[in-house]
């Protein structure tokens, strides 16, 4: 279902929020290639910490996340200690979750050597149709799933099928705007 928000634009329904967060996020962001190594680790940190949360509570702590996990330098976080989980542990201004602070680190070790982009970017789908509603928009497909398991076997935490899906998804990967929202197709080019 979409509808005309009060500026006039027809968005994704998940984007018909009084929330100016939520919707800057959906015009400018969800959906956009993202080839950026520290950019797609930020994000894959993201949507592992927002597992079980709305994605407005992470969009509202962002700000913070960046702070408190050195603006998700993957060398940096790879390095962190004890320490610095006690310190995220007491840090309010992001989700406090222990096995979430202790997988980002994990993942920026596993991380570290890699060609993130490469290896995220290798289980891209090819461009398909936009979906005509959210109802047609899964939770997770065949290449999530690939993606997961891989990045799994690399040592990744807390990346399964639902949250690499949504990876894809907010990095480009896959275009899940539906078809009426106003928000510019992305050329295969910038794929």
């Amino acid at each position: 279902m979409t509808a005309r928000c009060d500026d006039g634009l027809v968005r994704c329904d998940w984007a018909m929020t009084s929330s100016g967060l939520y919707r800057d996020y959906h015009d400018h962001e969800w959906g956009r290639p993202v080839h950026d190594r520290i950019a797609l680790f930020e994000r894959m940190s993201l949507e592992a910490f927002q597992s079980g949360l709305s994605w407005l509570t992470i969009l509202r702590k962002r700000d913070n996340f960046r702070r408190a996990f050195s603006g998700f330098d993957i060398e940096t976080v790879a390095h962190y200690t004890d320490a610095d989980i006690a310190r995220l542990m007491a840090d309010d201004g992001i989700v406090r979750n222990r096995a979430k602070i202790e997988a980002t680190i994990a993942n920026a070790r596993a991380a570290a050597d890699l060609d993130l982009s490469r290896l995220l970017w290798s289980f891209a789908p090819p461009p398909r149709e936009r979906p005509a509603s959210v109802s047609e928009i899964p939770s997770a497909t065949v290449e999530s799933k690939a993606m997961a398991g891989e990045l799994k076997r690399r040592g990744f935490r807390f990346v399964g099928p639902t949250t690499a899906y949504a990876l894809m998804q907010a990095t480009g990967m896959v275009d899940d705007h539906v078809r009426s929202c106003w928000v510019p197709r992305q050329s295969p080019e910038t794929r």
